[in-house]
């Protein structure tokens, strides 16, 4: 439950952190090339977090299943953070707590078939700052969904991942070039 600090910043249009797919067992093509990138960015984003938690910005994890259909996210991240997980260092890194939100999600975009557009109406975010794996394919999608609905969107450039820098560096400047979405570093974040 939003605490009444997160909840009075939220409904004067605060900002929301999104961090997409970061709960992942990369255990698929291209999991092992993004590790190295997503480790790289999994500590930004955990002090992003922290940071923005502070001035009262809620935050929402939007993760895939996996294909672990018959999970909840609190299994999910459990599988994530095992030992035998490639994954295990970006979901110890950046673990959900209690006043955390999450939206699983069945395909690349947040949006798309998910609650996320109600949770966020709720909290009354009217920003959103989109971190997470792979810039050039959930991050794009859901921040490409986020600007369709006039949401002002942040993707900090050093809390993005791919399976390399080459495409990272090109999903961003596509967001920031097509969509004027602004793409510099965490530290321009802001609640």
């Amino acid at each position: 439950m939003a605490t009444a600090s997160r909840r009075r910043k939220a409904e004067t249009g605060g900002t929301a952190l999104l961090i997409v797919d970061m709960i992942n067992p990369l255990d698929f093509e291209g999991g092992k090339a993004m590790r190295p990138q997503a480790a790289e960015a999994a500590p930004r984003i955990a002090t992003l977090k922290q940071r923005l938690k502070r001035e009262g910005v809620p935050v929402v994890y939007v993760n895939d299943n996996f294909m672990h259909w018959q999970v909840d996210f609190s299994a999910l991240v459990a599988i994530c953070q095992h030992d035998g997980s490639l994954g295990a260092e970006l979901a110890r890194c950046l673990p959900p707590e209690p006043d955390d939100y999450f939206v699983l999600k069945p395909k690349h975009s947040g949006f798309f078939d998910t609650p996320l557009a109600i949770l966020l109406a709720k909290l009354g975010a009217k920003r959103l700052v989109i971190t997470g794996v792979a810039a050039d394919g959930c991050v794009l999608t859901t921040a490409t969904d986020a600007h369709m609905r006039e949401f002002a969107v942040h993707v900090p450039r050093d809390c993005v991942a791919s399976i390399s820098p080459q495409r990272t560096e090109r999903a961003l400047a596509l967001m920031k070039d097509s969509m004027k979405i602004d793409v510099r570093t965490a530290r321009y974040a802001r609640a």
